[in-house]
């Protein structure tokens, strides 16, 4: 059986009502009466052949299905905003919008170092910066939903193009009154006996982490993780432990009252900054691409400019772990 394709006003009609929780509310956000709020919804749910909510009395909360059907269509309705914009830049000759994706480190960390050395004539009207897992930057690039996209390993797949790659090292974040402060180096020996705050993904950063305790026998006594180095300085912030997190988030938004110190390990962070293969850059992305090197070059510690990827960055990144670490972090962070 053929299913007609939503008409838009259903989907917006549609994704309102989940954002807000109640017709009412997405009615008022929608500037659109509640009937014809209700017939809009009744509408798509007749077309799809399935129900989109549980109705009872004024309460109305999505269906399983319905939660399914809302990833695309809240999908569909940013492409459609998206092209929107980019006609209007086509109609005025401006320059069209960058779709850039990130994962929450180089979004926060990079991103906006490199964006603010553009010139104003390079920068478009709208930006969008997803900042989303490193799975879900290689799926957006490759659906050509984003642009450009910045990850850490591993980003190889054929329908990529990694422009470069970028090498630094991961380094330990306290909070100011911590008594590892006055060292200027910390070693992975002084966290066994507390509470190490890090990265989730067990298949990324966690696991290079897991393997530098695992070469000195020994591992710190309890964990918190999270999904964002973000979330792991605020936690050091709240004197919850001492963070092993990545250097873009580290040292691009030092948290009040955190400090920086180098590891006595060095413990790799690699990220590569990927297109659709075939997909040719705008001057504006292009610019955006060196402005990161230029970037991770000026924000991580001993960083390290890759070309290309090859098998031996690949089997490093994924599984190698570096020696001591020799290095101070930059005369900024010796704080």
């Amino acid at each position: 059986m053929k299913t007609d394709l939503p008409d838009l006003k259903q989907l917006e009609a549609f994704c309102a009502v989940v954002a807000v929780g109640s017709l009412t509310g997405a009615a008022r956000l929608l500037e659109r009466s509640q009937p014809a709020m209700t017939r809009l919804i009744q509408d798509l749910e007749a077309s799809l052949g399935f129900a989109l909510f549980h109705r009872n009395g004024p309460r109305i909360v999505p269906t399983e299905q319905g939660m399914q059907f809302h990833v695309d269509a809240e999908r569909l309705l940013a492409n459609v905003r998206r092209l929107h914009e980019r006609v209007e830049a086509i109609a005025q000759n401006q320059t069209a919008s960058f779709e850039i994706a990130a994962i929450p480190a180089l979004a926060t960390g990079l991103i906006p170092y490199a964006l603010a050395q553009l010139p104003a004539n390079l920068l478009p009207d709208a930006i969008h910066v997803q900042s989303v897992s490193a799975e879900q930057v290689v799926q957006s690039v490759m659906e050509r939903r984003a642009d450009l996209g910045a990850a850490s390993f591993p980003v190889s797949h054929p329908e990529l193009d990694v422009l470069w790659v970028g090498q630094s090292r991961c380094v330990a974040v306290l909070d100011r009154a911590d008594p590892l402060v006055s060292c200027p180096v910390v070693r992975l020996a002084d966290l066994v006996s507390r509470r190490l705050v890090t990265i989730a993904n067990p298949y990324r950063l966690r696991n290079r982490v897991e393997k530098a305790f695992l070469k000195i026998g020994a591992f710190p006594a309890s964990i918190i993780d999270t999904n964002t180095s973000v979330t792991a300085l605020a936690m050091v912030r709240a004197q919850l432990g001492v963070a092993i997190v990545e250097p873009a988030t580290a040292c691009g938004l030092l948290l009040q009252d955190t400090v920086i110190r180098p590891l006595d390990t060095t413990i790799p962070f690699f990220f590569g900054i990927v297109k659709a293969s075939g997909r040719p850059l705008t001057p504006g992305l292009e610019a955006v691409v060196d402005a990161l090197r230029t970037a991770s070059t000026a924000q991580l510690p001993d960083f390290v400019l890759h070309e290309r990827v090859s098998a031996e960055i690949t089997e490093e990144a994924l599984h190698g772990l570096g020696g001591p670490s020799s290095s101070p972090l930059p005369g900024d962070w010796q704080v």
